[in-house]
């Protein structure tokens, strides 16, 4: 786990801190790196205090510091180096003047790039620059004519001409890394075997490469991911959706989720199967059955992972992860949860969530919907329109004759036997025996339990509602029919 912070202007505050604890919450743990002191105390023995502007930060591992910024003299030793060896040189270039360089290549139809103004500077020059205290780069020094090879582990080699590369920047006016050089500089003295990034990187591949080589380096194997794209065909991006894990997070997505959906984006497996726990990615993941076509965030996809991860939840633990959702949106209990008596008692309000939960585990996508989907659980009087009884092309008047009956059924069944099967049991005896239309009576008792068109089955609902309030919503359907 690597902190790439050099451009101060992008740095957010407590991001390192986010971005451990989302790490944390995947399930998704590292060998070496930087880790939350309230974390890392079984570590104290492996780690290192990191002498660095994050004190709420350890580090664990031997290749550290693991925060960029913490490594600037290293990165500057590294730079000069190159310069030794003419790899690399003094830039003076004001940002005038290279405001006006791009100006005129725009003007001129010309692909934007340095122009290498000082690249072939005498020694005595930049001694003087460097003695006036005029402010520099340092530009890595590409070759000017052949072609560069470069092998991605997907695509094969790739070939650029070197005439098309700029002079790029390794270190900025204010002593600071760029990306370039930091990463190269890191991955080879932390060790690192694959690098893993983006498509979008391919067209700094040669650069890398030639800095590798540069310094006399072995080149890492690169992975360049396809692109994700939105189901438009266009980029991720902040404007148009969540991107970020904490939103998905927010919204009740589940760490198993987002891993299995994130891993099958551009990932494809030997066999059809797509249910894969962190677990069995590991042993069976392999990056040569990466495609290089770009692959599309699905958000009904991810919902269709995250509802089979949370059919496989544990109750008590989904109960958990729902209240907070709860809580939010179902500011009070009705008194007629708990029949006439009224016992409001914590134990009541636990066992009645546990029953809600546990009724819409098999419809839930998102755990955020909890509220919206149980809604009618909560509330003294539910609103809907009348017409919202009515099953198919039935009349009103045949509606309210149903629910009527219904109600009657009900009403002479023995609290204790108050139960889902027996509801049913009763109920279903009787439209068969008048060889009526199961809808006709299950459709309206549905909608006057909980006022939506799609809701869990009626049975099941007036069991956890109990008699008194399931009669008492029938009641007031058949007077929202006027008839």
């Amino acid at each position: 786990m690597r902190i790439e912070d050099t451009d101060q202007k992008r740095e957010v505050k407590g991001a390192t801190e986010k971005l451990i604890a989302i790490l944390d919450w995947l399930g998704i743990k590292f060998d070496e790196g930087p880790v939350i002191n309230a974390h890392s105390t079984s570590l104290a023995s492996s780690s290192r205090r990191a002498n660095c502007t994050h004190p709420n930060l350890k580090e664990i591992g031997k290749h550290g510091p693991y925060i960029q910024s913490q490594r600037i003299d290293i990165y500057q030793k590294y730079a000069n180096e190159l310069i030794k060896k003419g790899e690399a040189y003094y830039c003076f270039c004001t940002p005038e003047r290279l405001d006006k360089m791009r100006q005129e290549q725009q003007e001129k139809k010309q692909p934007p790039k340095y122009d290498r103004h000082c690249r072939d500077l005498s020694e005595q020059e930049v001694k003087k620059l460097l003695k006036l205290g005029k402010k520099y780069v340092i530009r890595q020094k590409m070759p000017l004519a052949r072609e560069i090879e470069v092998i991605d582990e997907l695509r094969g080699k790739i070939n650029f001409k070197a005439q098309d590369l700029e002079d790029h920047v390794l270190m900025k006016s204010d002593g600071r890394p760029t990306y370039q050089l930091a990463s190269v500089v890191d991955d080879y003295l932390m060790k690192i075997s694959h690098v893993v990034r983006g498509e979008e990187w391919i067209p700094s591949f040669p650069k890398n490469v030639l800095l590798y080589k540069s310094f006399g380096w072995p080149v890492p194997k690169f992975i360049h991911t396809p692109l994700i794209l939105n189901k438009e065909g266009g980029k991720l991006s902040k404007r148009q959706g969540d991107v970020a894990v904490e939103d998905y997070r927010a919204k009740g997505y589940l760490p198993a989720a987002l891993i299995n959906f994130c891993a099958l984006l551009g990932w494809h497996p030997k066999d059809n199967n797509e249910i894969f726990s962190l677990f069995k990615l590991e042993k069976e993941f392999n990056f040569k059955h990466i495609g290089t076509s770009p692959a599309i965030f699905d958000t009904a996809k991810l919902d269709y992972f995250n509802g089979y991860y949370i059919r496989q939840m544990d109750l008590d633990k989904l109960v958990s992860l729902c209240r907070p959702y709860l809580e939010k949106t179902q500011k009070h209990l009705p008194r007629q949860i708990f029949g006439k008596a009224g016992k409001n008692t914590k134990t009541d309000y636990a066992n009645y969530i546990k029953k809600i939960i546990a009724l819409e585990q098999e419809r839930l996508k998102k755990i955020s919907e909890i509220g919206e989907l149980t809604e009618f659980f909560f509330v003294d009087k539910l609103n809907y329109p009348a017409d919202l009884l009515i099953w198919k092309k039935m009349a009103e008047v045949d509606v309210k004759k149903n629910l009527q009956k219904i109600e009657e059924l009900l009403s002479v069944i023995p609290e204790k036997n108050w139960t889902n099967d027996s509801i049913e049991d009763d109920l279903i005896s009787y439209i068969k025996a008048k060889n009526a239309k199961v809808g006709e009576y299950l459709w309206p008792m549905r909608v006057a339990l909980t006022g939506q068109k799609a809701s869990p089955g009626p049975f099941e609902v007036a069991e956890i509602l109990g008699k008194n309030e399931s009669l008492k919503r029938i009641k007031d359907a058949i007077k929202v029919i006027k008839i």
